[in-house]
């Protein structure tokens, strides 16, 4: 690791603060992708911002049809809060199956949204329930949010703050995941709204996507078998090739359809 200063501020504006005053330093939540980083001297901020306790990031609501979680909220936390089992079981479900015991119980919501891996699961939950983003400065719609492979709408000095999911009427996830990673080879979430279904997919692409052409297929009451997906674009490497990927998100979009799971 190179050098650096480490600061635990006690409110959400001091964070701000310090992000706005050192153009170098970064937030640091649960930290599972930005430690290994810092490791491999892949980056070096100037001040590591720790938001982790933050109070404002926190917490678990639900008014109005719309789960309202904080962005420090941890991965176990989500999986076991019955709140989040009853209205979204599709999101606990993703909770539950994030790498293992150890990243669940330390990695946060809004630090892998805000890092948009590929091959996360989250984004696909707040793509697929049409959230909203909700950061230090504004609200921003998940369908502008997710930019391209580790690229968000979010600004160097805005932190996301939480999220707002709409309660869907049916929602699942489900993935094929790397053995020795535990991310998504390939994942699928389903969420059956008002509006309509929605099928978002992590893994196979540069950044997760809508699969729109499922969703169209779906609301004209056809099959996912129909639905064209195509090949390029799709991820190509040592995990399975992009025609590889196309078939196994059709496989577990069929198998996401079968396990719809209606809030309770």
């Amino acid at each position: 690791m190179y050098p650096l200063s480490y600061v635990r501020p006690a409110s959400l504006q001091e964070a701000l603060d310090w992000l706005a005053r050192e153009s170098e330093a970064r937030p640091l939540a649960g930290g599972m992708t930005l430690i290994p980083t810092l490791k491999q001297r892949l980056a070096a901020p100037s001040h590591l911002v720790d938001v982790s306790r933050l109070p404002e990031l926190q917490g678990v609501s639900l008014s109005q049809g719309v789960l309202s979680v904080g962005a420090g909220t941890r991965h176990a936390e989500m999986a076991a809060s019955p709140l989040v089992r009853d209205a979204i079981p599709g999101l606990a479900g993703l909770a539950g199956v994030i790498a293992d015991p150890q990243v669940r119980n330390r990695g946060t919501i809004g630090g892998s949204v805000a890092n948009n891996d590929p091959a996360a699961d989250y984004p696909a939950a707040v793509l697929g329930l049409g959230a909203t983003v909700v950061t230090s400065k504004r609200r921003i719609a998940a369908d502008d949010f997710f930019l391209g492979m580790f690229e968000t709408a979010l600004e160097p000095d805005e932190l996301i703050v939480g999220f707002e999911f709409p309660v869907p009427r049916r929602s699942t996830y489900v993935k094929y995941r790397h053995k020795a990673t535990g991310y998504a080879v390939a994942g699928v979430f389903i969420a059956e709204t008002d509006a309509g279904p929605r099928v978002a997919v992590t893994g196979a692409g540069a950044c997760v996507f809508r699969w729109r052409e499922a969703e169209r297929a779906l609301a004209e009451g056809g099959s996912v078998d129909e639905a064209p997906l195509e090949e390029d674009g799709l991820n190509d490497d040592r995990a399975g090739s992009a025609a590889y990927r196309a078939n196994l998100v059709r496989v577990l979009t069929r198998r996401a359809l079968a396990d719809l799971k209606p809030a309770a």
